[in-house]
């Protein structure tokens, strides 16, 4: 009974009887098959909602009529900046409404859920104000089990993703979307419950507190119980270990007194023989906790009254300054990309889960060993997928660009981060938590901003070290300093302010400062599909004209001269994705930062993307790079392939031109002779028995006489 709208007969179902759904926290596909029952039920609420983009005197009230209003299914934004509603770029209040159909909730507890709203959310029930929460991207809860009535209810939402001084983030290299741009949940429990307004977070907390691989592991499972009745109650808490084949392989019980009206902090212990271990994306092993509240009746035994299920993947993690990152007391190679939400053109951040979990399959697909999720906390399917997948994640809150020196702002992003760890806490693909990125200023102020957030996040989960993306000041500037590794924004031979090579910066400031981890967080270069020119000019990164070849290039300059460092524990290429920036006006058109390996539609992998990918994949790659460059001026051109193959043959008009060996995952000819005309290019490699080819057509056109001295 988990849908999207409900009749009134079909909620006295729901809420009376109680039927079971089931809940899971990381996806199916990678777990047991077996279903875990839970008395909890999260009711979908995407559907059936009106909206106004604009302030609405009284939309909070129950009578207000919104019948004029558009009508949406969430996820939804609002915007103009990407082209999703013409109507430019725009920041500032929304409504959304809707009714809701219910039954008696007696001895029930009911909590609205939002996995993100941007940036200011007031949450009206029947008219009452029931919480504001401050902050785009984190998951929130509200209580509204006392503004909740049998029968027709009224849910009245305003956002405003308007510039606040007092909300992260006040700057950054992107669109900030307004909107109920994830998805919203009536979550209903008993009224004795694993707490859910532990700052949204899921109220039961693993962590592998010891490990001896191949001989035992000891769990430690903090649970925080809630007794919202008036008298106290007793309780038993089970925690059970389950194989992703469904067996049982570890149980612990502990029992207790709530008090009423209180939450109890409860830790147990359990130990795995042998364990299995989440080793990244050579193994990405999760197990399944289940958490269990059962209350004790003197006469009647126990009755359960709620549960959790959670993956957890048993692993160690190291940064070590010489060595990299060390996963499982053994080094790995931690190289990846940035990943900017999964936003999509005319939608913004308004994405299904399908949509995410796509783009994460591409990133499987590209190699990726790592992901730094930027510049803001990902929705929860996300980091799902990079559990399953075994990604190693560098997870942020939105410090970016620039601070406010008040009070307010202090506490929002402290806020901000605690969300972050509490709600992300239980995924073993995260192994670094994100400070901020590029703060620009170099005030006292930003220092203790910096600080700050540095304390919560330890006080929070020490078993992580924290990073910072260091950009536009000395490496060892007070900013680089407080976080447990450093990370640095490097674009040598993009920016031109910035001098000299990846390589020899990052190979500096090993032998400058030898006892400090340090990553390369963001590296690239701007590229368009639709501007061709090979071989290319350095562009002019502000400029109109932004060749894919150079991007290339770029690429395959930076990737051969930080590869091979293992000191550098991880190597993150800026972007994924193209992106939105409603501050940009470059490239082939504005509001769009094209540093991406792939187009912001998803549609066109560019040359880069398969560079990496013969680097990365253990997959068979052949890619004829420069295809697009359909129409040439020149009768000579370099033929260069990108492949993980050891040899490619190449053919030009159905003539075999001859076979070239691969050397670094590049096979070229630099010479080779065009006709007058419409050329058909062949290449042809094999792969363990199997052929892999890739073609294009190029058309050959003499510019006209006195014109071939400046064309490219």
């Amino acid at each position: 009974m988990c849908m999207d709208a409900i009749s009134f007969r079909s909620a006295m179902i729901l809420l009376i009887a109680m039927s079971f759904c089931y809940q899971a926290s990381a996806r199916d596909v990678c777990l047991s098959s077996e279903t875990y029952a839970s008395p909890r039920t999260m009711l979908p609420l995407d559907s059936g909602w009106r909206f106004l983009r604009t302030e609405a005197p009284l939309a909070e009230q129950s009578a207000f009529d919104d019948s004029s209003w558009q009508k949406v299914t969430l996820p939804h934004t609002y915007n103009g900046a990407d082209g999703d509603d013409g109507g430019g770029y725009y920041r500032g209040p929304a409504w959304y409404r809707r009714t809701l159909m219910l039954g008696a909730l007696a001895g029930k507890r009911a909590f609205l859920q939002f996995d993100g709203a941007a940036l200011a959310t007031d949450v009206y029930v029947n008219g009452t104000l029931v919480g504001r929460h401050e902050g785009g991207y984190a998951g929130f809860r509200f209580d509204v089990t006392e503004h909740l009535k049998p029968g027709v209810n009224q849910l009245s939402i305003r956002v405003d993703n308007s510039k606040a001084a007092a909300i992260a983030p006040l700057g950054g290299d992107f669109t900030v979307f307004g909107g109920l741009f994830r998805h919203v949940y009536l979550v209903v429990t008993a009224d004795l419950h694993i707490d859910l307004s532990d700052q949204g977070g899921p109220g039961v907390y693993v962590t592998t507190s010891s490990l001896k691989p191949d001989t035992a592991a000891t769990l430690s499972v903090v649970s925080r119980i809630r007794n919202d009745r008036t008298k106290s109650a007793r309780i038993t808490v089970s925690t059970l270990v389950y194989k992703q084949s469904g067996e049982e392989v570890a149980r612990t019980e502990k029992s207790l007194n709530v008090p009423a009206r209180t939450t109890a902090r409860l830790e147990q212990k359990t130990t795995l023989d042998k364990p299995r271990l989440w080793d990244g994306v050579r193994d990405p092993y999760l197990y399944r906790i289940v958490t269990e509240v059962h209350e004790n009746h003197r006469a009647k035994g126990r009755s359960l009254r709620d549960s959790l299920s959670i993956a957890h993947g048993v692993r160690t993690v190291q940064i070590d300054p010489n060595r990299g990152f060390i996963l499982n007391g053994k080094p790995i190679s931690v190289h990846g990309v940035n990943l900017f939400h999964s936003g999509r053109p005319g939608r913004g951040l308004a994405v299904t889960d399908k949509e995410i979990s796509d783009d994460m399959a591409t990133l499987k697909e590209l190699g990726v060993t790592g992901v730094r999720f930027v510049h803001f906390q990902h929705p929860p399917r996300a980091y799902e997928e990079a559990d399953c997948l075994g990604f190693i994640v560098w997870t942020e809150v939105p410090l970016n660009g620039a601070i406010d020196a008040g009070a307010a702002f202090e506490a929002n992003i402290a806020q901000q981060m605690r969300e972050l760890i509490r709600q992300n806490y239980n995924h073993p693909a995260v192994a670094v938590w994100g400070l901020g990125n590029e703060v620009y200023a170099t005030t006292p102020d930003v220092n203790h901003v910096l600080e700050t957030v540095q304390r919560v996040a330890r006080q929070e989960d020490a078993s992580r070290p924290t990073a910072y993306a260091h950009c536009c000041q000395a490496d060892d500037n007070a900013k680089a300093l407080f976080s447990d590794v450093g990370a640095f924004n490097r674009y040598f031979g993009w920016y031109g302010e910035q001098k000299g090579t990846l390589g020899e910066w990052a190979r500096n400031f090993h032998e400058k400062f030898p006892a400090r981890p340090f990553a390369v967080s963001e590296y690239g270069a701007g590229a368009s599909i639709r501007h061709q020119e090979d071989p290319p000019r350095r562009p002019d990164p502000p400029g109109g004209w932004h060749p894919e070849q150079y991007q290339a290039l770029f690429h395959e300059k930076s990737w051969r001269e930080i590869a091979p460092l293992p000191y550098v524990w991880g190597k993150f290429v800026w972007v994924a994705f193209d992106l939105a920036s409603d501050g940009r006006s470059e490239g082939d058109r504005p509001g769009i930062n094209d540093k991406g390996l792939i187009t912001y539609d998803r549609a066109i992998k560019k040359d880069a993307f398969y560079w990496y990918q013969a680097n990365w994949s253990e997959k068979p790659v052949l890619h004829l790079t420069s295809a697009r460059a359909e129409l040439r001026t020149r009768p000579q051109v370099e033929v260069k392939v990108y492949t993980n193959t050891e040899r490619v043959a190449l053919e030009i008009n159905d003539q075999r031109v001859g076979m070239a060996e691969v050397v670094d995952h590049v096979a070229s000819w630099p010479a080779v002779s065009l006709r007058e005309g419409s050329n058909k290019i062949e290449v042809e490699a094999e792969w363990k028995g199997a052929v892999l080819q890739d073609t294009a057509e190029w058309v050959y056109v003499p510019p006209p006489e006195g014109l071939q001295s400046v064309l490219p």
